[in-house]
Formats: structure tokens, sequence, C-alpha cells
């Protein structure tokens, strides 16, 4: 019985020790993070929707997305290559170092939508009901079950932080994931069994509304 403690406190040891190791290293991180100010500034808060902001979007969604970008499970032109020759530790340290900086606010716009019957509606109401409750009868969840209610994401479970992007990047990404053309959501394909429930208008507005959540 002794020995088995013994053991067990042992393996737990080097399960955090392995943990701690993981960690990115912040001030690395920085230094690592010179060919990335280009297209994501030098806070993470890029200046062109073109790219998104990855400031604040939480470490281990940052770390995930930089390793799926780096094995090419998903394919993001402008960083081709980028990655090729950086360490899991180098990954690690930049996910630390942007997921440090705070997310700057996009701001959502007044707009009007067209429905699939051709009625115009406002995009912040449509936007803020499916975010907030979902479309129950095209079976689409809650948007605020995984990115919270304030759009600052769930960081343990690796969902981003959404609030204050670029609604032009959300937009775009929703319908990669419709389309099958990103497909880095897991096994569960979460992301897209969603997204191909959601229609144009709809996509736009619950992008519009979550660039204004903070």
């Amino acid at each position: 019985m002794k020995r088995l403690l013994n053991i067990t406190i042992v393996s737990l040891g080097l399960m955090a020790l392995a943990s701690f190791a993981t960690a990115g290293d912040v001030n690395k991180g920085e230094s690592l993070s010179v060919q990335c100010v280009a297209c994501h500034s030098n806070d993470g808060n890029s200046a062109s929707p073109m790219f998104p902001k990855i400031a604040g979007l939480g470490e281990k969604y940052l770390l995930k997305q930089l390793k799926d970008i780096q094995s090419k499970q998903r394919i993001v032109p402008e960083m081709t290559g980028l990655l090729d020759n950086k360490s899991d530790a180098d990954l690690a340290d930049l996910a630390a170092f942007f997921d440090s900086k705070t997310l700057q606010l996009s701001g959502a716009k007044e707009l009007k939508v067209k429905t699939n019957a051709s009625i115009e509606v406002d995009s912040l109401v449509l936007g803020a009901r499916i975010y907030r409750a979902g479309n129950a009868e095209a079976g689409v969840p809650a948007c605020s079950g995984c990115h919270s209610p304030t759009g600052n994401g769930n960081a343990p479970a690796a969902f981003p932080r959404l609030g204050g992007q670029y609604a032009a990047y959300i937009e775009k990404q929703l319908k990669a994931f419709r389309a099958g053309e990103r497909a880095n959501d897991g096994d569960a394909m979460i992301m897209r069994s969603i997204a191909q429930r959601m229609t144009d208008a709809e996509i736009a507005s619950v992008a519009n509304f979550i660039s204004g959540l903070h």
C-alpha cells in the first residue's frame, strides 16, 4: 500500500512537471513573434479585417491552431511555411505571448440582412437571438453555450474568445466550416455541424453581433 502511494505521488509529480514544462514562455514568445507582426501587429490586434485578431483568444486554443496550421490540418495560405521550422516549445511560447495581450473591440454595425424568405431584418436583433438562444427549428444551439454570454470563450475547453473579433473574419470562418473548407474542429465536428444549418443572413448577423460583444 505504501509503495503504491509513493508511486502515485511520484506519478502526480511527474504529471505536474510535464504540465509545467509544456506551458508557454511569454518572453520567449515575444522574441519569436517578429514574423507575426506584419499581419497580426505586435500586440495581436491586426489592423486589417483580412487577418484575425489573435490577442487573448486563449492559450490552449491558439496552440491548437498553430499546430494544426503547421501540420496542414488547417490551411491558411498566408501562413504557408512560416511555422515549418518551429518546435512544439516555440509554438507554445507564441501561444502564451499572444494570449497575454488584450483584444481590442471591433464594434458591431447597424446592418440590414435579407432572410431566405426575402424579408429584411435587423442584423443585430437576429444575431443576438441566435448567439444567445440559437435556432431550435434549424437545430442550431446558442453560441453562448461554448463561447460564453459575453463572448469571452472557455479557455480550459479551448473554446476561443470571439467578442470583439472582426465580423468579416468570423463570417469567413463560419462559411468555411459550412463548406467543409475548414475542418479542424475535431471528430465531433461541432462547428461544421452548426454552420451547415445556418443561412448566409444568420452567419452575417451572428458575426456582426459578436464583433461588438465584450
